[in-house]
C-alpha cells in the first residue's frame, strides 16, 4: 500500500517530532555525591560551618591554588567530599569530575549551599538542589546563635 503525499508528510514530520522530543529531555550529567552530603552533615553537626550572607561565595571560595594545595596533601578521595555533585564523564582523578562546591576545605558555607541551589535548579538538577536545601536548614540550625559574616 502506498501513502499519499499527505499522509507521508505527516508521518514523517510526527515522527520528526517524537525523535526531538526524546533527545530533547535532559540527561543528567552531575549525579549527587551522597559521600559529600554525609560529609557535610558530619561537619554541621560539629559546628564546621559559616553563616555568611548570601553573595560571599565569590570571596570564601577556595583559588584554584587552594584546591590544588588541598589536592596534593589530601588527595582526590577527600576533595571530592566537598563537592555534591559528580560529573562521570570526567576522571576521578580530576578536578572536573567534581561539581557544586559547598565549602573551603575547611567549613560549609551558607553562601556556598544558597550558590548551589540556583546552578542546581538552573540546571535540572534537582537532587542536589534538594540536598543542598537540606544542608542549608541543618546550617542555619547550627548556627542559630552565631552572627553572621
Amino acid at each position: 500500500m502506498r501513502l499519499s503525499f499527505p499522509f507521508g508528510f505527516l508521518f514523517v514530520a510526527l515522527l520528526a517530532c517524537e525523535i526531538a522530543h526524546v533527545h530533547a529531555a535532559p540527561i543528567p550529567r552531575v549525579k549527587l555525591n551522597p559521600v559529600a552530603v554525609a560529609y557535610a552533615e558530619q561537619l554541621l553537626q560539629q559546628k564546621r560551618c559559616v553563616a555568611d550572607k548570601r553573595n560571599a561565595w565569590g570571596a570564601h571560595r577556595p583559588s584554584p591554588a587552594a584546591e590544588n594545595a588541598f589536592i596534593h596533601q589530601n588527595g582526590f578521595g577527600a576533595y571530592a567530599k566537598w563537592y555534591l555533585g559528580i560529573d562521570e564523564r570526567h576522571a576521578a582523578n580530576s578536578k572536573a569530575r567534581y561539581k557544586f562546591p559547598y565549602g573551603d576545605f575547611q567549613n560549609v558555607h551558607r553562601c556556598a549551599l544558597l550558590a548551589i541551589k540556583v546552578r542546581a535548579r538552573q540546571h535540572g538538577y534537582l537532587d542536589i538542589e534538594n540536598a543542598a536545601t537540606k544542608l542549608e536548614r541543618e546550617l542555619k540550625a547550627a548556627t542559630s546563635d552565631a552572627p553572621t559574616r
